[in-house]
This record gives structure tokens, C-alpha cells and sequence, in this order.
């Protein structure tokens, strides 16, 4: 079930709060917990009925590996490496049978020279997302950092369904406590409109601008006949749309999911932060898909040693989390090279951050160096967003050659248009700052108040989503 459909804001939507705000108001909390869990089950398996066990089955042995590595902890820490070790293990083993398996035979058979091709397994959605949760609380359990829960807690920890399909990738620390509270102190008028206002916020991103920006990026990446005959204009103005398509879209679902939770009262994390007014690739990554960074960082990048074991181990750790990055978005090389890409980008960074004061250059602090530095990073960024998003190397190399003139200059299109984004990117507040922290944007008459004028406004937003909801499309991070 998608967020941007009518079976979702129309029928679920409203029964599940309904029933939950009830259940809350009148002091059964944990029932309110248990019918959130029920709803999100419903939720998940509306796609696919067949992967619901998979859900549930991921969800008991984890629960209970947790029990028994935070049992070890507190008899002393020993004997936690085995089932830690065989946790982490079968959670791989599962993502990688459903997402990679396919993927390694096919490319092991071209090296035998086999005439042989395996079809990929249908993907679970929502797989990559809850995987990885889990990995965390379960290496948190060994550590001694995740404190016990009931099991309706845990399972709605990983099954809640504003965050079960595509993220953020929540980290235990953050909502478990939530589940524990009462409920009816923080489901309240300011929470509801808060999260309605980013409900609307990140409908409006997905269905009114990641969706037409998807009719002028698909065209160049849609095949030869797209990309060959492309313009240099062409294919920058459709790199370009692509670019604030997937930000659009995937932001536009992050809102959807912090607002629903929200309305719920619970909070979730944010998962970005501008991006795009990013002054180098680190802040890039600081900014962009937020939870992922974090996961990668604690629980991939520091696990390999992080920066403790010299300069040049550091480069390596760092390509290898990139790599492995750009990796869990998909089994196509083309994730992997712009894993390799953003892991070169990101050493790069590094040696030129110890580099400038040797060279007596001033850091990035003022108008000029930060406009510099942004056009930098979001060229570097888009010609990246080639790869993760061509369907091959080939069509990827082909693409770079279009933007370079290959196929001749052009003439603008919708490339003004396109452009303009860039504009609003570097100006306008995120939905954050719009909504949740009026500090960052001061007397701007771009911040949220429970006032009329902004309740016509974002209205005027959902009731235009609504109406261009006709034709349903599924979020870019569904294929995750």
C-alpha cells in the first residue's frame, strides 16, 4: 500500500487512527500499542500477503537473539561474539538470497562462459529498511546499549508502517522509549497539525514535483534510443531532473513517514537536511539519507576501525562503507560504481580538508567560497546520480559522453524550468525548519503557525496531490 493512494489516505489512514486515538484517549496504552502493530502487519502484507512470515519470522528470532545477548551482557559479556556473529549472519543471509543471489550466479555464469540466467527473486519490500534495524539493535544487545523490551514493542519498533516500507532506518534509541510513555500525553492538537503539515509537505514533493520531474529524466535514461540521440542540453536538463527527482521523492516519502508517526505522537529522525546546499561531499552525506550515514558509520565504518588506524587505513575503511553503500541499494554494478564514486569523493574531501591549511587557503566562509563550493558538490553529486540511476554501465558511459556534447549542444527545453530548482534548493527552508524550527528561518513568513493562512496553504497542497493522484507511482527507494 502506498502512501500517495486513495486506498491508503481515504480507508486505512482514517480507521487506524480512529481506533488507535480511542484506544489511547482512554488509557489503554497498551492496546493502543498492540492495534498500531496489527495495522501495520495489514499494512505490509496488503502488497504481498506471502511476505508477511518473512516479517514475522525476522522479527521473533531477533527478538529473541536480542534476549539472549543482552542476558550475556549482564552475566559478564561472555560468549555474546557466537550468537551475535550467527544474528548478523542469518539477517545477511536473508537480504543477500533475496536481493544478490540472482545478481553472483548470473555474472559467476558469464566468467564460466555459461549459457545460464537466473530471474531475480521478487524483493521483499521493505527488506534493506528493517534488516538493517535489526542488525543494530542486535550488535546494541552484545554491547550492553539496547535495554528490554516487550515483544509488542519490539515488533512495532521494526513493523511500524510509517517507516517499514522505505525508511528513515530508526534506530532502537528512538522510538522504543516512545512505546513505554503514555501515549495521551503526546497525542495532542499540536502533534496532529504538525504531522498533517509534514504529511501534506511530503505529498505534495512525491506527487506534484518527483512525479513530473520523472517525465523529464525518464526519456534519457530509458533506453539507447534515449541517451544516444540525446544533446548535451538534453542530457544535462534530464540529469538535472533526476537529481531533485529522487530528493523530492525520497525526502517527500520521509516527511510522509515523520508526519504520520506524528499525528500518532511519536517521533521519528529526520533523513535529511538540504542536501543540496551541501559545501562538500562530507556534508553531503551529513545531509543526505541521514540514518543510513549514521548506520553506515557506526555499525560498518567504525566496525572496520574507522580513522584510529592511520591516514591510509582510513581511505580504505571509508571506500570499502561506500562501497558496501552503494551495494545495499541494488545488485547492478551501476550501485556499486557510484558506491566507488561518492567513496572517492569522500577521500578526496579528506586530503584536500588536511591539504588547505598547508597551503595557507581559506576554509569555506563567505559568499563566494560557499556558492563556489555548493556548484561544486552538486555537480559532483549529479554526475554520480548517472550511474545509480542508468540501467547499465554502458548506458551510464553513454550518458556522461551526451553531457559532454557527444550528440551535439541542443536547444533549452524544460531545462529553465529545471533549473530554477537549484534556486529553490539553496534558498528555501527544508520541511523541517519550516514546520519544526522556526529559529532557522527567523521572521521569514516561510515558517509554520497554527494559523489560518498556513492551514490553507498546506490544504492547498494536499487537495492538489489528491487530485493528481490518478495515476499512482511507487516511491524510487521501494526497489531498496
Amino acid at each position: 500500500m502506498l502512501f500517495n493512494s486513495y486506498a491508503f489516505l481515504g480507508v486505512f489512514l482514517p480507521i487506524t487512527l480512529v481506533v488507535y486515538f480511542t484506544l489511547a484517549w482512554s488509557g489503554r496504552d497498551r492496546a493502543a500499542i498492540l492495534w498500531l502493530l496489527v495495522a501495520s502487519l495489514a499494512f505490509y502484507s496488503w502488497w504481498e500477503p506471502a511476505h508477511l512470515p518473512l516479517l514475522v519470522g525476522t522479527i521473533l528470532f531477533n527478538y529473541w537473539l536480542g534476549a539472549v545477548l543482552q542476558s550475556r551482557f549482564h552475566a559478564g559479556g561472555s560468549g555474546s561474539r557466537l550468537p551475535l556473529a550467527l544474528g548478523v549472519g542469518v539477517n545477511l543471509a536473508l537480504l543477500g538470497a533475496f536481493k544478490y543471489s540472482a545478481f553472483v550466479l548470473n555474472e559467476a555464469a558469464t566468467l564460466a562462459g555459461l549459457d545460464f540466467t537466473m530471474r531475480a527473486m521478487v524483493l521483499p519490500l521493505g527488506i534493506s529498511f528493517f534488516t538493517f534495524q535489526q542488525i543494530a539493535y542486535l550488535v546494541d544487545s552484545a554491547r550492553g546499549r539496547a535495554a528490554p523490551s516487550s515483544f509488542v514493542e519490539y515488533a512495532l519498533f521494526v513493523a511500524y508502517f510509517p517507516q517499514l516500507i522505505a525508511g528513515p532506518i530508526v534506530h532502537h534509541s528512538e522510538v522504543l522509549h516512545q512505546f513505554r510513555t503514555i501515549l495521551s500525553d503526546r497525542i495532542n492538537s499540536e502533534n496532529f497539525a504538525r504531522g498533517l503539515s509534514f504529511l501534506s509537505i511530503g505529498l505534495f514533493k512525491k506527487v506534484v514535483v518527483a512525479d513530473n520531474l520523472a517525465k523529464i529524466a525518464d526519456p534519457l535514461f530509458a533506453g539507447p534510443g534515449g541517451w544516444m540521440s540525446a544533446s548535451a542540453i538534453e542530457a544535462w536538463t534530464g540529469t538535472l531532473a533526476y537529481t531533485f527527482q529522487i530528493y523530492f521523492d525520497f525526502s517527500g516519502y520521509s516527511d510522509m513517514a515523520i508526519g504520520l508517526a506524528l499525528m500518532c505522537g511519536i517521533r521519528l529522525p529526520y533523513n535529511f537536511d538540504s542536501p543540496y546546499k551541501a559545501v562538500s561531499i562530507i556534508d553531503f552525506w551529513r545531509r543526505w539519507h541521514m540514518t543510513l550515514s549514521r548506520f553506515l558509520r557506526d555499525y560498518l565504518y567504525v566496525s572496520l576501525g574507522g580513522n584510529r588506524r592511520g591516514r591510509a587505513r582510513r581511505y580504505v575503511n571509508l571506500m570499502i562503507t561506500m562501497l558496501l553503500g552503494g551495494l545495499w541499494h541494488g545488485a547492478n554494478w551501476t550501485f556499486l560504481v557510484w558506491g566507488a564514486i561518492h567513496g572517492f569523493y569522500l577521500i578526496v574531501n579528506h586530503v584536500w580538508r588536511a591539504l588547505r591549511p598547508r597551503l595557507g587557503l581559506p576554509a569555506v566562509d563567505n559568499f563566494a567560497t560557499r556558492a563556489l563550493a555548493r556548484t561544486l558538490t552538486l555537480l559532483a553529486v549529479m554526475l554520480a546520480w548517472v550511474f545509480f540511476r542508468a540501467p547499465s554501465l554502458e548506458g551510464a558511459f553513454d550518458i556522461l559522453l551526451a553531457l559532454g556534447g557527444a550528440n551535439g549542444l541542443g536547444s533549452p527545453s524544460a531545462s529553465i524550468a529545471v533549473v530554477t530548482l537549484v534556486a529553490v534548493a539553496w534558498t528555501l527552508p527544508n520541511s523541517q525548519e519550516f514546520v519544526d524550527d522556526a529559529r532557522k528561518v527567523g521572521r521569514s513568513p516561510l515558517r509554520w503557525r497554527p494559523n489560518g493562512v498556513v492551514a490553507a496553504a498546506l490544504a492547498g497542497c494536499l487537495i492538489l496531490s489528491i487530485s493528481q493522484m490518478s495515476k499512482v507511482s511507487a516511491f524510487i527507494y521501494f526497489q531498496f
